[in-house]
């Protein structure tokens, strides 16, 4: 089985007391060219990620990452956790893929969410802040659920990260 590995970001911001997340709604693919359905699309929120290109060191990924999917720069604050999948390539040769993606906690620094480059466009419909306590039910998998609640867990824990 192919193994992936990528790396991701939960970037923190604090927007009217209360702490935010960055994410981004990926485009589906073939959207633009779909036959229309009945049935409004129901949108896909996301955390930021990519694959660790070589040479580079996952953190450095997530931060890269970030800024490509988002148009935000953030500080590291600590490695938050791996989560870890299986997925069946949509695309080529429709190979199993073992995948882990290694999630950091980062804290705002500068830019404008949604600030994307034209060639970002294929793959980000667009980028948003939304408040950490519904991310965990607004995000669509899973494992970025859980990364979410662990990114909870450790503001409750560390007060000092609002200052």
């Amino acid at each position: 089985m192919i193994r992936e590995f990528s790396a991701g970001g939960v970037v923190l911001r604090r927007i009217s007391d209360a702490w935010h997340i960055a994410v981004i709604e990926p485009q589906k693919e073939g959207s633009e060219n779909s036959v229309e359905t009945s049935k409004p699309a129901k949108s896909v929120l996301a955390l930021p990620k990519g694959l660790i290109d070589p040479g580079e060191k996952p953190e450095q990924t997530a931060l890269r990452e970030v800024l490509e999917e988002t148009g935000i720069t953030a500080a590291l604050i600590r490695k938050l956790t791996d989560t870890k999948y299986v997925y069946v390539r949509s695309w080529g040769d429709k190979q199993r893929v073992f995948k882990i993606v290694s999630f950091y906690l980062l804290r705002y620094q500068s830019g404008r969410i949604d600030d994307v480059t034209p060639e970002m466009r294929i793959e980000v419909k667009r980028a948003l802040w939304l408040p950490l306590d519904e991310a965990p039910r607004k995000l669509a998998y899973g494992g970025e659920r859980q990364v979410a609640r662990k990114a909870q867990e450790f503001v409750e824990s560390h007060p000092e990260v609002s200052t």
